[in-house]
């Protein structure tokens, strides 16, 4: 019944609907906030129930190997909008980022508080070339003066991050960003357009209706279920009004993450998830929290029911999208354009590259990694520490081939490293302060990264609740508010 009354308030009357749609096709990436790669049906999470989302895979290709550019929300965001890489923007972590402490054996590189308005968002690309834009949703990559209408889109609205759950809204406003995504495309049926829909969802603190939580009880974390439920329900909104609007056939939808899923305890209600069979998750540079979920749909241009595992990253998007428009541009990108792979065809296999010099929230420390072809390769920056894995045989990264395999790595690092150098990445300075004893207690004595996930998140949360209040512990502490 609430779906039924949701449609009546957005219908529109029929001579508005659009007979004509441009000819350049329309743009709708939707962007979840912390969505682990094994979280959708389709991608064989039984417990949760995402039906619309499964037909807007079978309708277009799923990816099994597309990659975050950062394992965390910032930085990620902009390799999404610049098409960059964020060692090369110093934006390599969330904004603000997590304070230096006393357990850190190195400092974290002073980043950029911002995307610098001199860098040309994918939006800017678009609204030169006569395309409306519009950001509804989650920003996260400034404040006043460099929001989403400093960075090229006409409309913006950000919305609320958590809402109380009621019979018209979620945990995490995501009714209100559908009608206002909505209300953007039925205002824009005479031009194309980009449409960044950045939902909340399914970032901590985790919140949904309450019935939809009973629904889920057996349920990994039955929260994070149930919040599911209601995303894959307003992509279905979205998704039909297309139909409606006779839009979907020149609507290319993507649909993907900003990051792995969370895997740890980093707040009552969590673990979120986990990213089995993948290792570790969001902060992590292993596979749990730089692979995410993604499918992407245009009708009679990219086939329909098709599954590549051929690795593509963020920084991918703004080449393959201009491409797709048929927008020119002579920027230079860290990404590039995956367009014919999208149409059933072949792309040069190349390396992939990723420098996070940040301990996290999370429990991680600062790396750099590498992914070529079937193998990965990771640095360890605060200790030196290297790890090889090959993938096609140990997607769950447990057995470090490094001894094993010594030329491959002494090739891996030095490419890696003339990455680095190439894209001008910040680097890490030893901390004056450091305490060996407590990196040892957060970091030796217990390796997140190495976490398996139990059968529910509630049965969880004991062992992991004292690791969890010494991270939290050694933040500095915040002067009161006089």
């Amino acid at each position: 019944m609430l779906r039924l009354c949701f449609l009546a308030i957005l219908a529109l009357p029929l001579q508005l609907l659009a007979a004509d749609p441009p000819t350049r096709p329309n743009i709708i990436f939707i962007l979840t906030d912390d969505l682990g790669i094994n979280d959708l049906g389709c991608y064989g999470r039984k417990e949760h129930h995402t039906p619309n989302l499964d037909k807007l895979a079978a309708d277009g290709r799923r990816f099994t190997s597309a990659y975050c550019s950062q394992p965390i929300c910032s930085p990620a965001r902009a390799a999404i909008l610049t098409g960059k890489a964020p060692a090369r923007l110093h934006l390599t972590t969330f904004l603000p980022g997590r304070a230096d402490c006393a357990s850190q054996k190195l400092l974290h590189p002073v980043i950029e508080q911002k995307l610098p308005l001199a860098e040309k968002t994918l939006a800017e690309h678009l609204k030169s070339a006569g395309y409306a834009t519009g950001c509804v949703g989650k920003w996260h990559l400034g404040g006043a003066g460099f929001g989403p209408k400093e960075q090229g889109f006409d409309f913006a609205h950000a919305g609320m991050a958590n809402t109380k759950a009621s019979e018209s809204e979620g945990g995490k406003g995501e009714y209100d960003l559908t009608r206002q995504a909505l209300g953007f495309v039925e205002r824009n049926l005479d031009r194309p357009f980009f449409l960044h829909l950045c939902h909340n969802t399914p970032h901590i603190p985790l919140g949904a209706k309450p019935e939809l939580i009973e629904k889920y009880k057996n349920a990994f974390n039955p929260t994070y279920a149930a919040m599911l439920h209601t995303l894959d329900d307003t992509v279905g909104l979205l998704l039909t009004r297309l139909d409606e609007l006779k839009l979907a056939e020149n609507t290319i939808v993507v649909f993907t993450s900003d990051n792995g899923g969370l895997h740890v305890l980093e707040f009552p209600d969590s673990p979120a998830t986990h990213n089995t069979p993948f290792r570790a998750g969001k902060g992590f540079l292993y596979e749990g929290g730089l692979r995410v979920p993604t499918i992407v749909r245009w009708p009679g241009v990219i086939p329909s029911g098709k599954v590549s595992d051929v690795p593509i990253i963020q920084a991918d998007w703004v080449p393959t999208l201009l491409e797709a428009c048929g927008v020119k541009t002579d920027d230079r990108f860290d990404g590039t354009s995956v367009l014919s792979l999208l149409k059933g065809k072949s792309i040069p296999d190349r390396p992939l590259f990723w420098h996070f010099p940040h301990y996290t929230n999370q429990g991680s420390r600062p790396a750099g990694a590498m992914r070529d072809g079937h193998w990965k390769f990771v640095e360890h920056y605060d200790n030196g520490a290297v790890e090889l894995f090959d993938l096609a045989k140990d997607a769950s990264e447990e057995t470090n081939l490094a001894e094993r395999e010594p030329e491959r790595v002494k090739a891996m690092r030095s490419k890696l490293t003339m990455w680095r150098k190439n894209v001008g990445a910040q680097e890490n300075t030893p901390n004056p302060a450091f305490d060996p004893a407590l990196y040892k207690k957060l970091y030796t004595d217990v390796d997140v990264s190495k976490l398996k996930a139990g059968k529910t998140a509630a049965e969880m949360r004991p062992a992991l609740q004292a690791w969890r209040n010494t991270m939290n512990e050694v933040l500095p502490k915040k002067a009161p508010k006089k």
